[in-house]
């Protein structure tokens, strides 16, 4: 496979979209995405050279143009980034947040975007490669044009010709019909979908950066174009949108140190409180097969009930706040009512475990860079297609404003592990799936780190989740029956279900650097991304 960048074509500034680079020979790293073509983009850039926040940006500015239904530039999302050469891990947040004036006069309430500025910031802290270099690629996709990938044909058949409403989405996402002359359908694998409008945003964005876009003259045209959608946005929303730079929420897990994203990204504190429970006293690691199913259906439970005591609270307001949601005191109290001969029913915990509404769409990837740096992501549109609607103009799908009916960063938490004594990479995940993404995760890691299974049985193993309301332990089809009978026994009530999320992985078992040789990347089989990586 040529691994060169596609950078030819586009006119900016200076020589950027012409500038070359050696090409990297041994060991690259890797890249794991929903969607292929972006996967392919993000090798290349490491093939050329770049670092791993390189790549993911490239990835993502591709994902605005492939997969626009999770990850259009109308959107935000989370973060946990490695650096190598610093020795840092952090969390960045650009979540696509709701305007100060609120919903009112809008028909299609409209989020403020979060991505170019996120990605931008991710760039200048720890890129190597010239920022035109990284988007050129993205802008090409969109100007040239590329087959529709199965990842966003199944996200178009998902919402049927409900996007056609909207003339500015029906001229990118449908084609007339074959066989009813007249009419048009949604695109489907493999036809072509050019995008000339999003390929000019791009190219500002490649030309100027954000700061057209947030402060410039761009940001009247994209207020103006969003009321014309049905949404509302004022100049000083996307002036005073900053992300931030957040501490992440690091625990001890072993012999390593694993990083997850903290609030308001809920389910980084959800899967960091599993970890701790099972992990602190080696309780999951010598349990038998039986064992280790109900406890890990036990912790999820605890950790969805006490998410009911700060979820709507302001704990991420400060780093204290937050690394209080996994403090030895609170994981001991959770876990102290943990039965390991039968289930505590949910209605007994108190809090209970409440029901809640959770956006299951999102799209998640990791980069890795030959020398352990790492960054894995969630992104979010609030809901599949975000609004449903183009701003006019523009090409940008538009993402939903966040509400308290599930349209928010409930579901989004990567992580990242490090081995806690020389800081080498060891294991990086991001999820999705709404409610489903940090049990999906968990299943993944402990799989591969506790149970030292390889990546690829790791998250190829049929998972289980407990959400707390219904009282009932979901598994995949194929669950081991012993375990199954396990749990029934301890009272535990089971119900089968298609499929529990979807998990984007790295591992290298004997750390990055400098084994390389041990390390693996693996897209989720229940999806139809793509994992590439090892030596060029």
């Amino acid at each position: 496979m040529a691994l060169a960048l596609a950078l030819v074509g586009c006119a900016g500034e200076d020589d950027a979209t012409t500038q070359t680079f050696p090409i990297v020979e041994g060991f690259l790293g890797g890249v794991v995405a929903d969607e292929p073509r972006a996967a392919l983009v993000g090798r290349d850039v490491l093939a050329s050279g770049g670092n791993a926040a390189d790549a993911a940006t490239a990835v993502y500015f591709s994902l605005s143009v492939t997969l626009p239904s999770s990850a259009s530039l109308g959107g935000g999302g989370v973060c946990v980034v490695h650096d190598a050469i610093t020795e840092t891990v952090e969390a960045l947040e650009f979540l696509p947040g709701a305007p100060k004036g609120g919903p009112s006069g809008a028909s299609r309430p409209t989020a403020i975007p979060g991505n170019p500025r996120g990605f931008f910031a991710l760039h200048s802290r720890y890129g190597s490669v010239r920022w035109s270099q990284i988007l050129a690629g993205a802008e090409n996709l969109a100007r040239f044009g590329t087959p529709v990938s199965r990842a966003l044909a199944f996200d178009l058949a998902k919402v049927g010709t409900a996007l056609a409403a909207d003339s500015a989405a029906r001229r990118v996402f449908t084609r007339e019909s074959k066989t009813r002359p007249g009419s048009v359908q949604m695109l489907a694998e493999g036809d072509f979908i050019t995008q000339f409008e999003l390929a000019n945003v791009l190219a500002r964005l490649r030309a100027l950066g954000p700061g057209d876009f947030y402060a410039g003259q761009f940001t009247r045209t994209i207020v103006a174009a969003v009321a014309d959608a049905g949404g509302k946005l004022e100049v000083d929303d996307l002036r005073g949108y900053v992300p931030k730079w957040r501490p992440t929420l690091a625990i001890e897990f072993g012999n390593d140190l694993a990083h997850f994203s903290p609030p308001p990204a809920a389910a980084g504190v959800v899967a960091a409180q599993v970890s701790t429970m099972l992990t602190r006293d080696d309780d999951y690691e010598d349990a038998t097969d039986g064992e280790r199913a109900h406890l890990l259906a036990e912790a999820f439970l605890r950790a969805f009930a006490d998410r009911e005591t700060w979820l709507d609270t302001n704990a991420e307001s400060e780093p204290a706040a937050a690394s209080a949601l996994v403090s030895e005191e609170r994981i001991a109290r959770l876990w102290q009512t943990v039965q390991r001969d039968r289930h505590v029913p949910a209605s007994t915990l108190r809090p209970a475990p409440v029901r809640r509404l959770e956006n299951p769409a999102a799209t998640t990837f990791v980069t890795v860079d030959r020398y352990g740096s790492a960054v894995a992501c969630a992104l979010t549109m609030n809901n599949l297609f975000g609004t449903g609607r183009i701003a006019p103009g523009t090409g940008i799908l538009l993402a939903m404003a966040p509400d308290d009916r599930g349209r928010g960063p409930e579901s989004l938490g990567p992580m990242i592990v490090m081995n806690r004594h020389n800081g080498s990479f060891r294991f990086a995940a991001a999820a999705s799936g709404g409610a489903v993404a940090p049990t999906a995760m968990m299943n993944v890691a402990l799989g591969a780190l506790v149970e030292n299974r390889s990546l690829e049985d790791a998250i190829a193993a049929k998972r289980l989740h407990h959400g707390g309301d219904p009282d009932l332990v979901y598994y995949e089809p194929g669950f081991d029956p012993e375990r199954l009978n396990a749990m029934t026994a301890r009272g535990h009530h089971i119900a089968p279900t298609e499929t529990l999320g979807r998990v984007n992985a790295a591992y290298c078992p004997n750390g990055l650097p400098p084994n390389s040789a041990s390390c693996s990347f693996r897209a989720d089989p229940r999806g139809v991304g793509l994992a590439v990586g090892a030596d060029q």
